[in-house]
């Protein structure tokens, strides 16, 4: 058989790549035992923070439960119902929607294809098909405020958040009951980077925000703001003062300033719907995660630990065990 020509192999070069890519897939898709697809939002996968801790859960998943999976990134809202509408008909086993921005979308979808299993973080949607993936955030935040409050030299801490929001204001809340468990007289000051889903991929604003905490006294900002949170830890760094991450371990951005992170395992929660949904364990309704779980939690890690002494260790370990047996309530922006 005679090679073919450079000439050809140049023309048909990219034509041939694509159809080989399309039939890898297909192929790949036809021949897995369950198949996931996950919907992320505009953050997207390397946000280091929400998306990336639900991408993280998703691949352990796919390398230790065999599953295929696919991801795809979000635009903007209104990609949210089409992404997911597309990974139904295309007989994914189960779908997951990462962020509350999503409940309309995979309620309706989650209504037309009801033979389909859905799973949504930070929503609570009442179907026979879908699992909502819902945490105590105000929990792990109260934590993390009584650690910012034991730490503070100025008795002034700072709070900036997202997209104002009523599960951000939830984080908010337990930060200051937390905060003020330890210091009743401390001076909590909250932001937002702003009420549309541009606030959470805004760094300029979160770091603009947090100068401005900073400067008029604040020494801990606790940043719940998706990737804008990063735009928090340089104002950190350039006014060498503490912040607190958020949703992933975050210490290791700007080790020595970086105080703790609250956990938000949206890892665990991803990869433990899909071993369940694999296993044909797949149940609908709400699943909860909170501090007795280790669903939120805070972090301790070579880039912090010398931030963090014995003393507050120990306080904050106490706080957390009083939580779980119920001794300390955690006041809850939901319930009020």
């Amino acid at each position: 058989m005679r090679p073919f020509p450079d000439a050809c192999l140049r023309k048909c070069g990219r034509t041939a790549l694509l159809w080989m890519a399309v039939l890898v897939f297909s192929l790949s898709s036809a021949f897995a035992d369950f198949k996931v697809g996950l919907v992320l939002d505009r953050g997207g996968k390397d946000d280091k923070s929400f998306n990336a801790s639900a991408y993280e859960g998703a691949m352990k998943a796919k390398k230790e439960q065999g599953i295929f999976l696919k991801y795809v990134e979000a635009s903007d809202d209104n990609a949210f119902e089409p992404l997911l509408r597309a990974f139904a008909q295309k007989d994914f086993d189960l779908i997951i929607g990462i962020g509350f921005a999503q409940k309309e979308a995979i309620k309706k979808v989650a209504a037309q294809f009801p033979a389909k299993h859905f799973a949504i973080v930070d929503a609570d949607v009442n179907a026979p098909n879908v699992r909502s993936l819902l945490f105590e955030e105000h929990e792990g935040a109260y934590i993390v405020g009584a650690i910012a409050a034991l730490t503070s030299k100025t008795g002034k801490v700072g709070f900036v958040g997202g997209m104002d929001v009523p599960l951000i204001r939830r984080f908010e809340m337990g930060y200051e009951a937390g905060a003020k468990k330890i210091n009743p007289q401390i001076s909590v000051t909250p932001n937002f980077c702003g009420v549309t889903s541009e606030a959470w991929n805004n760094p300029p604003k979160g770091k603009e925000l947090a100068m401005v905490q900073y400067d008029g006294g604040v020494d801990v900002i606790f940043a719940a703001a998706g990737a804008s949170g990063f735009g928090v830890f340089d104002a950190a760094e350039e006014r060498k003062k503490l912040a607190i991450g958020c949703d992933s371990n975050q210490d290791w951005t700007k080790p020595g300033l970086i105080l703790t992170s609250m956990l938000k395992r949206v890892d665990l929660a991803v990869y433990t719907t899909i071993a369940e949904a694999k296993a044909g364990k797949f149940a609908a309704g709400p699943k909860r995660f909170g501090l007795a779980d280790k669903g939120v939690d805070y972090s301790i890690d070579q880039y912090n630990e010398k931030l963090l002494p014995d003393s507050v260790r120990q306080r904050a370990d106490e706080l957390k065990t009083e939580i779980i047996a119920g001794k300390i309530v955690v006041p809850d922006y939901y319930k009020k």
